[in-house]
């Protein structure tokens, strides 16, 4: 963070953000509007007229857009701290250390499973922890080898993929962990079909075509990884935006 924020406590980093999310807004279609307002060009403005107009035109909705993306950035700012600390120490790991750490921990609940719950049962979470070892593998590859776009759009949703899918298969044999998964789930769906999902009649498809038992809770929390990957690696490339790494 820039010396002049430091110094003006919390509103002043708050005005910062603001005003490099508007910078990155307003550069989407103008030239030089981040960050070179010291410079010896300073930041870019039109001369013509409908040039003005336009640019106005454009910072006043800038100014909406900010309103209603800084506290998404916020989450951001909270999601990439975590996401760091992950990627520090899979970094450290490296991709053989991150698919024994994964073997590690859904091979203890695979045998935990076997003393536990029924040959199906066990054969269902090795199976898992088998698909969550591969998606933590493949996080790993395409979140470090790759670029932003890949990590969005292949690494955060295996990521998710690797953390909820054991633990949901699991719930299906285990009445403790299924107490616990399974109302929250069900919470969540009714959530989602009555609010994002109440678009063109997704909701009413989704209802009439199944019903939230059994298999049905792997397959949402398996649909459910990839939005929510896709959403949390947004948040971080938003978080990104306005402040940079190392600021």
């Amino acid at each position: 963070m820039h010396g002049g924020t430091r110094s003006t406590g919390l509103l002043g980093a708050i005005r910062y953000d603001l005003r490099r999310l508007h910078e990155s807004w307003m550069a989407l279609f103008f030239p030089r509007q981040r960050g070179n307002q010291s410079g010896v060009l300073g930041k870019w403005e039109p001369t013509s007229t409908s040039g003005k107009v336009a640019y106005r035109a454009w910072s006043a909705v800038g100014t909406a857009v900010v309103a209603l993306l800084y506290p998404l950035t916020l989450f951001g700012f909270a999601a990439r701290y975590y996401t760091r600390k992950i990627d520090g120490t899979a970094t450290r790991l490296g991709v053989v250390g991150v698919v024994l750490l994964s073997l590690l921990v859904w091979g203890g609940l695979t045998a935990l499973a076997r003393l536990r719950f029924s040959t199906d049962g066990f054969l269902a979470v090795g199976a898992a922890g088998g698909v969550a070892t591969v998606a933590a593998a493949f996080a790993y590859v395409t979140g470090t080898r790759g670029g932003r776009f890949t990590t969005v759009l292949l690494a955060y949703p295996s990521a998710m993929t690797a953390i909820f899918l054991p633990p949901v298969v699991a719930a299906l044999y285990s009445p403790t962990l299924s107490a616990v998964i399974f109302p929250k789930s069900y919470t969540l769906a009714v959530w989602l079909l009555d609010n994002p999902l109440d678009l063109w009649g997704i909701n009413t498809f989704l209802r009439e075509q199944f019903t939230l038992e059994g298999a049905n809770y792997v397959a949402m929390w398996f649909g459910l990884s990839v939005p929510t990957g896709w959403v949390l690696g947004l948040l971080v490339t938003l978080a990104d935006v306005v402040r940079p790494k190392g600021e």
